[in-house]
């Protein structure tokens, strides 16, 4: 008997011809191709934010680090607002991303239920902010009413929902989440709260993970709003933080003085260059192995034409 299902197996399965090896072969080094592409870039910075400036800046480092240094990093930790600026930056990060999930996830489900009031009108207005701002000064002086000017809370629920997202897990939810399981938690008498809390959060793991990513990576990043509303540099994010520190040194390396003087700051100006890059994207690289799986899935699935 099992002579036979292996038998059947064997014709059943399909042949692959020459030109489909020719294919994946092709399809191999276009996908390698691209990955050196996208991976060299990076380690590059890698590579240069340990080497000797003098070699980066004469185009000797390609692929190892040549005279390895790391005066680049002690340049850049000696500033003392280095660590203010990743604190505030860790909060602002954490609660910032805990505000946008707390409104996006719950709108997302709202906008997918066909029996939502006036759901159309909401998504109109909705589709509307995606293709009309009201520019820079309305904003600026809506926050300043609102006390948010030098204030560090914009920096956390400054643009609290980004419709795109929305729209992201509205789709989700309406193709991922069974009507008969919640026509059954109905049954069972939940109401709407329980249904959304107890059937449809533990169902939705993988666009809350993605939501959590694109937030994070937004506030991590974010320099725009505190170089606007924050002046007082103990609410500095860190990404403010290193800027001043880079547009300091390179404003000293093009500034007056002898020749050595001016080399001597270019080096020191390199080096903050590359280092800086390492130390403000390494979190974000360190974290996101750990929801990639969730994001894969999350990502196919909650995405819309």
């Amino acid at each position: 008997m099992v002579e036979t299902i292996n038998v059947d197996r064997k014709k059943n399965k399909i042949k692959e011809s020459k030109t489909d090896y020719i294919y994946y072969a092709i399809c191999g080094i276009i996908l390698g191709i691209l990955a050196v592409i996208i991976i060299y870039p990076l380690y590059f910075i890698i590579v240069a934010s340990i080497s000797d400036t003098d070699a980066v800046l004469n185009g000797e480092v390609y692929l190892y680090p040549v005279g390895i240094t790391l005066s680049g990093y002690a340049k850049l930790f000696d500033e003392p607002l280095i660590w203010s600026g990743y604190l505030n930056t860790i909060l602002y990060t954490l609660f910032g991303t805990l505000f946008n999930i707390v409104l996006t996830i719950p709108a997302g489900w709202a906008l997918s239920r066909d029996y939502l009031p006036f759901r159309k009108f909401f998504m109109i207005v909705f589709i509307i902010t995606m293709f009309f701002g009201g520019g820079l000064i309305p904003y600026y002086l809506v926050c300043n009413a609102l006390g948010l000017v030098e204030n560090p809370l914009i920096l956390v629920i400054g643009g609290g929902v980004s419709v795109y997202n929305v729209f992201m897990c509205k789709s989700y939810f309406q193709t991922n989440i069974p009507k008969e399981v919640i026509e059954a938690s109905e049954i069972d008498g939940c109401g709407e709260f329980r249904t959304f809390f107890d059937i449809v959060l533990p169902l939705s793991k993988s666009i809350i993970s993605v939501m959590i990513l694109f937030y994070a990576v937004g506030h991590w990043n974010n320099y725009v709003d505190a170089l606007i509303f924050i002046t007082n540099e103990k609410y500095f994010p860190l990404q403010l933080v290193l800027k001043n520190i880079l547009v300091s040194a390179e404003s000293q390396s093009q500034g007056g003085g002898s020749s050595e003087t001016i080399i001597e700051q270019l080096r020191i100006a390199n080096q903050i260059k590359y280092s800086s890059i390492i130390v403000s994207s390494l979190p974000i690289i360190i974290i996101y192995p750990f929801i990639e799986k969730h994001f894969d899935q999350g990502i196919l699935v909650g995405s819309f034409k």
